[in-house]
């Protein structure tokens, strides 16, 4: 029997087991570090924090939920749609909790070593830990020394103290945008640090009533037909990131109106008007960001942190920042995939060696060297305009097929050529996009963007359709 071990009980990871079991694979472990089914559902509990991908796209296609409560759901419901359908696919009796994974080497089998001690072998290895799973902190002077709460926001915990509290945000990105509304007015005061300002457009959120609800449930029929219609919505950010110039203009003109209306005073408005090209950083949908800063007893402050002092923060003007509460809303590490797991394949090669000038991976799924290991949410397939769930299932699909030839005895293992060439396709047409014209999570230091796809969504499903065995090396 085909022993199969996947690192990770996320979307990505229930994606890949609940596909495998449908094609017939019982012999499953996940690998969770953590005690409860999730990922990033589970570990970012910050006040406000919510999906930003339409509900009725951000689920899987073979789990529809009626019972959403809003176009854009807290993260609460999120959680819980994840838990439940792991629970009703079976998924949730495969995952070994509070198992983290400290290496996997490959000796014509996988051998996991578990951070806690004990190894477990595997004929094939599923990483999918995600590309937002280990929080960036700028590494700031004088930051040990802060003698009030600091903390990111995806290690969020229920007690840290906000009301009546002065509270310092560092970033303005996703989760910033939706923190600062969330506590401002129950803060004494808030200061937000922003390096760049973001691109923003209007939130279409809006409730889910009560009949709504009932309908879907009694007419499945609906879901599909709400499904489509987000999916026809999320062309048009799409449209503007591929180059598309009157849809790109209208995008840009949406957020000028935007911000024309909710921010009056012509500082903040400078501070406010991005300086870069839109898209090059993730778009943000919101309607409370703007009028927030615009609150007296909120601050944007623009010039850059020179230092962390006991009490606060000091700027390149001199100028100190009080704070008890200092909140790193910085984002993730997404482009040091499977760090800090170490990796070692045939001929022990190693993943980080491979990676040493960023990550690849054919199709974002298999890596030469490195046979019977497949990725979920791997290099280049994420996405910036559509729900990331469909990728997930389109990777999990694959993997199925991959595993089929694995169980018939046919270790698989990417041809270097054929990953070299795919590299070369993709980072050909990424050089081309707008992400290339600043600085963001999408890219290394070195400006090779690792995290993006560069087509639509549709062309990826397409050309993870079937495994292509001749892309793959002899038995």
């Amino acid at each position: 029997m085909t022993r199969i071990a996947i690192i990770g009980a996320g979307f990505g990871g229930v994606a890949a087991a609940v596909e495998l079991l449908a094609a017939g694979f019982g012999d499953i472990v996940i690998l969770e570090k953590a005690d409860r089914v999730g990922g990033v559902w589970r570990d970012n509990t910050y006040p406000g924090c919510a999906c930003d991908v339409p509900a009725p796209l951000y689920s899987f296609s073979f789990a529809l939920n009626p019972d959403w409560s809003r176009r854009y759901p807290p993260h609460h419901e999120i959680l819980a749609y994840l838990q439940r359908v792991a629970d009703e696919k079976g998924v949730t009796p495969l995952v070994r909790f509070g198992a983290e994974v400290a290496s996997a080497d490959w000796d014509g089998r996988w051998r996991i070593t578990l951070a806690g001690g004990g190894t477990i072998d595997a004929d094939v290895l599923i990483p999918a830990v995600g590309q937002l799973s280990r929080p960036a902190i700028p590494l700031l002077p004088g930051a040990g020394t802060f003698q009030g709460v600091a903390v990111h926001t995806a290690h969020w915990t229920p007690g840290i103290p906000i009301d009546g509290r002065r509270v310092a945000v560092i970033g303005t990105g996703a989760s910033a945008i939706q923190l600062v509304p969330a506590i401002a007015g129950r803060a004494a005061h808030i200061t937000v640090f922003q390096r760049t300002a973001p691109w923003t457009v209007p939130k279409p959120d809006r409730r889910y009533g009560r009949i709504r609800r009932a309908l879907s449930r009694r007419v499945p029929a609906l879901m599909r037909l709400s499904r489509g219609a987000t999916w026809l919505l999320t062309l048009v950010p799409g449209a503007a990131l591929h180059g598309n110039r009157t849809v790109n203009a209208a995008v840009r003109g949406y957020a000028w109106i935007q911000r024309r209306w909710q921010v009056r005073d012509p500082a903040l408005l400078a501070k406010v008007t991005p300086d870069e090209p839109i898209g090059c950083k993730r778009l943000l949908f919101t309607n409370a960001w703007l009028p927030t800063l615009a609150r007296p007893d909120v601050d944007l402050v623009t010039e850059k942190i020179v230092t962390v002092t006991p009490s606060g923060v000091r700027t390149a003007d001199g100028a100190d920042h009080p704070c008890d509460v200092l909140v790193y809303g910085t984002g993730f590490a997404a482009t040091e995939f499977l760090v800090p797991i170490r990796v070692t394949g045939r001929d022990g090669r190693t993943l980080s060696g491979e990676w040493r000038e960023g990550a690849h991976a054919y199709l974002g799924l298999a890596v030469p060297g490195f046979p019977n290991m497949f990725l979920v949410y791997g290099p280049n397939t994420n996405t910036g305009n559509t729900s990331v769930i469909y990728f997930h299932e389109a990777q999990a699909r694959w993997i199925a097929q991959a595993v089929r030839a694995v169980a018939a005895g046919d270790d698989l293992e990417v041809r270097p050529e054929v990953a070299a060439t795919y590299d070369s396709e993709i980072q050909s047409r990424l050089s081309t996009t707008v992400w290339t014209a600043c600085q963001s999570w999408y890219r290394t230091a070195t400006g090779r963007i690792v995290t993006n796809w560069p087509g639509k969504a549709a062309e990826y499903r397409r050309r993870t359709r079937s495994l292509t065995r001749s892309d793959f090396l002899p038995r």
